[in-house]
């Protein structure tokens, strides 16, 4: 019997101490699967590294950004976009009325740039002046130089040669195209050369050129007896080529080869006169024709023939036409020439080329501020450094040397209104 209970008491205590060991057994199992899974939460997941064994770190960065940590990356709080800058509204303008056209207006400080040429009586240029020894009087009212330079630089000229179609006016055509050779050999490589011919109207026989060879042919077109008309419209010609070379940048000459005499023009003097008056940065150098011709019939009372029967006194067509040729150099600061023969024509041609490649450049702002398209006089002296006595000059043998100035009568003022 106490065997029995022996065993049975044995029997239930192994059962009790296997139900206490599997129990023991389901916790740790729990716990250690619990366990796990929060390891697992907590560790970071690793990052794929590239074939070249270097980490991508742009794919550990969140969203917010931020650098990496021990325990992951650690967010910086994301900042907010913000929005670009107004543009400042531009003020706005006036508003337009109906009917009222636009307009502007522009003021601007005046200057006047002079050329000027100093030359002895043999036409030789003086240099070596200075600032100093320039004083300019514009309507009787010194004024104060400011810029000053003495110039030697190629020319821009034109030619405008009269080619009429006349019986007695041969020796006149002829004297035209002794001018125009005479000229085109004192061109320098640099110059730019036009032709231009009148008769009843301008004919343009070469456009401005640095090419000699090209202006020797035009001129091969000028014989006696070729031309169009009989007519010399000498103010319609000369009209129509200021107007041309006011479109021409810098300085320009025309070199009028002509009789003077004007026959059929539209323009009449007061016209051509106000026409070169107005003309800026243009300089006229005159050379009259059949000098020679007119002394020879009028010393034979037969200056006549050249005038037609209309006219009263043909020496006081002559003596008016000198007068004109003398008025368009004097007005723009040129010279007037008469030659008599042909040797005369390359001495003339030879103080012309002297004159304009070696000049003053004179500037200044005119104390007459208004511009009221008025017409100023200009008047240039030379006298000695700080005095208002005038300059004079000697040789090397000590003797006075007589000397002229060269420069423009005048200049007309702009009315700057737009």
């Amino acid at each position: 019997m106490r065997l029995i209970h022996t065993a049975k008491t044995s029997y239930y205590s192994s059962r009790v101490i296997l139900h206490n060991n599997f129990f023991l057994v389901l916790v740790l199992t729990v716990a250690l699967l619990v366990g796990g899974r929060l390891s697992a939460q907590t560790q970071p997941t690793p990052t794929p590294t590239p074939s070249g064994g270097q980490s991508n770190q742009q794919n550990n960065v969140p969203e917010a950004g931020g650098p990496e940590g021990d325990i992951g990356p650690i967010a910086v709080p994301k900042k907010k976009d913000e929005e670009p800058p107004k543009k400042e509204e531009a003020p706005k303008g006036p508003q337009k009325i109906e009917g009222m056209p636009n307009f502007s207006m522009r003021v601007s400080v005046p200057l006047v740039t002079l050329d000027v040429g100093v030359l002895t009586k043999d036409g030789m240029f003086v240099p070596g002046l200075k600032k100093e020894n320039f004083r300019v009087l514009e309507d009787n009212v010194p004024q104060t130089v400011t810029g000053f330079n003495q110039t030697q630089a190629p020319i821009t000229a034109v030619m405008l040669v009269e080619f009429a179609n006349n019986d007695f006016f041969y020796a006149f055509a002829y004297d035209s195209l002794v001018a125009s050779y005479t000229f085109t050999q004192t061109m320098k490589k640099e110059d730019w050369i036009a032709l231009i011919t009148y008769d009843l109207r301008a004919h343009i026989l070469q456009d401005f050129t640095q090419d000699k060879m090209a202006v020797m042919g035009a001129m091969r077109s000028i014989q006696p007896g070729m031309a169009m008309s009989a007519e010399t419209n000498l103010f319609d010609a000369l009209y129509d080529t200021i107007d041309r070379l006011e479109g021409v940048e810098g300085r320009k000459y025309i070199i009028l080869v002509s009789s003077g005499r004007d026959t059929f023009s539209k323009k009449n003097l007061d016209q051509i006169l106000k026409k070169v008056q107005g003309s800026k940065d243009i300089a006229i150098y005159s050379i009259s024709t059949g000098a020679a011709l007119r002394n020879y019939l009028e010393s034979r009372g037969a200056l006549r023939y050249l005038c037609p029967i209309t006219d009263f006194s043909c020496s006081t067509t002559f003596a008016q036409a000198d007068n004109q040729l003398k008025s368009f150099a004097k007005m723009t600061g040129g010279r007037f020439y008469q030659p008599l023969f042909q040797a005369s024509f390359k001495d003339a041609f030879g103080d012309i080329a002297n004159t304009i490649r070696n000049q003053y450049t004179l500037a200044y702002h005119p104390t007459n501020k208004n511009q009221d398209g008025s017409y100023r006089k200009i008047k240039v002296e030379l006298v000695a450094p700080g005095t208002e006595t005038a300059l004079k000059m000697k040789d090397e043998k000590g003797h006075d040397v007589k000397y002229a100035i060269v420069a423009r009568e005048g200049y007309k003022a702009k009315q700057e209104v737009e």
